[in-house]
């Protein structure tokens, strides 16, 4: 299988599915390759992010952070990324099921693997007993275009912190892709037309019926996530599981 995207996101955590959101609402053809190994699936009970004071089944909350992504457009594959390399065209990433993508742009958003990186001239790594991947703040690599976010980027293993930077690079990216500021907000009916102003790129206003209809359909979206308990429990640490055995 060969396929062709704007934006290519190696990994489904929380970084990389923040990332996602970002560039698909903004009309980027973003497609997340995912093995399913999230460490937040590893966590007993989360309750270090915002807007949760009891805290919240940390597999819930990624569940929902993937359906928000794939409404915002993301196309998800399933699959482990072994090879990324770049040219003049863009970046061609390989699976290790031998499926193909071609992308502009490359977000690397693993834990601490950065093997399918290696060969890749300008591309730094650290090693701190763990690898990463060199970047600036914002998570930009030394290639044009390739970015890492998250825990690969060197950021704390809060979530909080990893699910802003994707969002950070992902602004990045859009930033660097020569398109307008891009917002990203909802706003009140006549809050920008009223006073004169265009609406801003990535802006939308909406009506007090419009407001109440997607109210509405957040709560029950909410609603039935959390009626029940979720059915997933937390998955081991490989080397725990092994010591199970």
């Amino acid at each position: 299988m060969t396929e062709t995207t704007d934006v290519l996101i190696v990994g489904g955590g929380v970084a990389g599915l923040s990332a996602g959101v970002f560039t698909a609402r903004h009309g980027l053809e973003t497609t997340v390759v995912n093995d399913g190994e999230s460490l937040l699936r590893r966590n007993g009970h989360l309750e270090n992010v915002p807007g949760f004071p009891a805290g919240v089944n940390a597999r819930q909350f990624l569940d929902l952070l993937e359906r928000q992504a794939e409404d915002a457009g993301c196309a998800f594959h399933e699959g482990e990324v072994t090879q990324v390399t770049v040219d003049d065209e863009g970046f061609a990433v390989e699976t290790a099921a031998g499926d193909q993508f071609w992308a502009d742009y490359v977000v690397a958003a693993t834990k601490n693997t950065v093997d399918y990186l290696r060969g890749i001239e300008g591309v730094g790594f650290v090693d701190r007993g763990k690898m990463y991947v060199d970047t600036d703040e914002r998570g930009r690599t030394g290639v044009d275009g390739l970015y890492a976010a998250g825990r690969l980027a060197e950021k704390p293993h809060q979530t909080a912190v990893c699910a802003g930077h994707g969002a950070e690079v992902a602004v990045t990216l859009l930033e660097e892709d020569d398109r307008p500021f891009y917002h990203d907000w909802v706003a009140p009916e006549g809050y920008f037309s009223g006073r004169g102003r265009d609406v801003p790129p990535g802006c939308e206003e909406i009506d007090d019926a419009e407001r109440e209809v997607r109210e509405r359909e957040s709560m029950d979206v909410m609603t039935e996530a959390f009626a029940e308990r979720h059915p997933d429990e937390p998955t081991q640490h490989p080397i725990a599981a092994e010591d199970g055995e």
